[in-house]
């Protein structure tokens, strides 16, 4: 199942278990372990979490979730940044590789993570962000669970800001406005009509009139569907099929459905998202996406952005989710 970024309260997170960035004492604090604790029942929890008594930094502990959605609550007790040079990095990465197995040891088949330890604690977001993403999608590639990543605001989320400000260039000298391409469409389009208007006539002659016979060819002779194609791309490429939906972002379920029906028409961000995992091209992916009806282009910001990436040769999904994130666009896979 795939990782999600998503702004949002991590209290209010429908999942089995949700992360709290605790201390090492595993008392009530303050930001977003002050948030669960009374989200939870003040009471509850303190009570709790006085059985377990205290938990070192980079370790893991469960209780219930109490009043909370969640079915679970995991505390991990985050590094506090000193500089980056007394294991924070390391102790970051333990954080979320305990709670994760921790979650998988309960059957938990969905978690939600704040970005632990960028609070109070000081760790720097950007540094955070790329531990937290590369850790949990590395757990990805081998266990089953759906991960959400959750942010309070964008002030919260650490996007490179090279990366933000190449990105932004590259809208910038790319990206057509919608107004120019609604003006632009409609030239074309009139264009189109006088161009109509002018041959009509001769097309009237030559054409020959669509009869069932015809209709049928025309049907019997359709291109590959998208699941075909995406089939045949994943056998050219080498690949199986978990390491395809895995680099996807995509659920197992849904990957199986594509499979399993050839007529299935994906949404865009998923026939996208198979690209991505293929590493196609521009042109590549533009036929793949042809397939399902769709095509990149330049008057919208999300197709941008994926072929600002896609020109980089940059296939990190993750990557790629964090910059469409940031600039407000639909995710990639999930």
């Amino acid at each position: 199942m795939p990782l999600e970024i998503v702004r949002n309260d991590l209290t209010k997170m429908k999942v089995d278990a949700i992360v709290n960035a605790a201390n090492t004492d595993l008392k009530m604090g303050g930001g977003v372990c002050g948030a669960i604790f009374q989200a939870a029942g003040i009471h509850e929890l303190k009570h709790a979490c006085n059985e377990i008594g205290a938990c070192p930094v980079g370790e893991a502990v469960i209780t219930d979730g109490f009043q909370l959605p969640a079915k679970y609550i995991v505390h991990t007790p985050g590094p506090i940044w000193k500089g980056g040079s007394h294991q924070e990095a390391v102790l970051l990465k333990s954080s979320y590789v305990n709670s994760l197995e921790l979650a998988k040891k309960y059957e938990c088949e969905s978690i939600a993570f704040p970005l632990i330890s960028t609070g109070i604690y000081g760790y720097p977001k950007e540094e955070a962000l790329q531990i937290a993403v590369s850790t949990i999608s590395t757990f990805l590639l081998h266990h089953d669970m759906l991960v959400y990543l959750v942010v309070f605001d964008k002030a919260s989320f650490g996007l490179s800001q090279m990366l933000f400000k190449s990105i932004n260039e590259y809208i910038d000298e790319h990206y057509v406005d919608e107004i120019e391409s609604t003006f632009s469409r409609r030239f074309n389009m009139e264009q189109l009509q006088q161009s109509e208007a002018i041959s009509d006539n001769v097309y009237k002659k030559q054409s020959e009139p669509i009869t069932e016979n015809s209709l049928l060819h025309l049907i019997e002779e359709l291109d590959e569907s998208f699941s075909e194609r995406l089939l045949r791309l994943i056998d050219e490429r080498g690949m199986t099929d978990v390491d395809t939906y895995k680099k996807a972002n995509i659920d197992r379920r849904l990957f199986s459905k594509i499979r399993n029906a050839a007529d299935y028409v994906p949404k865009k961000k998923t026939a996208i998202a198979f690209a991505i995992a293929l590493q196609l091209n521009e042109i590549e992916t533009n036929d793949l996406l042809s397939a399902a009806g769709y095509t990149l282009s330049r008057s919208s910001k999300f197709d941008v952005i994926v072929e600002f990436f896609i020109q980089q040769s940059n296939y990190d999904i993750h990557e790629i989710n964090e910059a469409l994130f940031a600039f407000d666009q639909p995710l990639l896979g999930a």
